[in-house]
């Protein structure tokens, strides 16, 4: 697991500058500490806030940048306002993926940081997970999944870490 430790902090390093699309669950909280404490200020993370997004996640999304002193947005999805998101479709989350990672490339550009990333992992493979291609599509850089960590070993360097989501129940 030191290998996939030292190959992520590797590529954190290799980046410039970060927007980490922030839910507050186990994987992003994870890459945003990491990110934060290879790249300092040139991290910002982004929340993503709606009627799909549970309130409390988004406060304990909040408690945790403030916490750390890492810079953070709330972004409005609107994903309420898809078509095709709203017709609870098989590829429903394409479109919501897709509008979220407009609005983090965008707050990016606006912002001067060059790359966004999302907390995906390898097991996250094994689902059917339509915003992949979204953020793919997009540009997005998903370095968990990148060095090949798993769930487990994300929750085993959380809880190393003394990061509060090590333990988080998925969602």
């Amino acid at each position: 697991m030191k290998s996939k430790m030292d190959a992520l902090l590797s590529c954190l390093e290799g980046l410039d500058s970060l927007v980490v699309a922030f839910s507050g669950g186990v994987d992003s909280t994870f890459l945003l500490a990491l990110a934060h404490q290879v790249l300092g200020e040139k991290v910002l993370a982004v929340t993503a806030s709606s009627p799909i997004h549970p309130e409390r996640e988004t406060q304990a999304a909040l408690e945790f940048v403030k916490e750390r002193h890492v810079p953070h947005l709330v972004l409005q999805s609107k994903e309420m306002a898809l078509p095709e998101f709203v017709s609870n479709g098989p590829d429903r989350c394409y479109h919501c993926k897709r509008s979220l990672f407009r609005g983090l490339f965008e707050i990016a550009g606006e912002k001067g940081l060059k790359n966004v990333a999302h907390g995906a992992n390898i097991d996250d493979l094994c689902d059917y997970r339509p915003g992949f291609m979204a953020a793919a599509e997009a540009g997005a850089v998903a370095p968990l999944m990148d060095v090949g960590l798993n769930k487990e070993e994300i929750r085993f360097l959380s809880r190393q870490m003394g990061l509060p989501t090590w333990a988080k129940p998925p969602m």
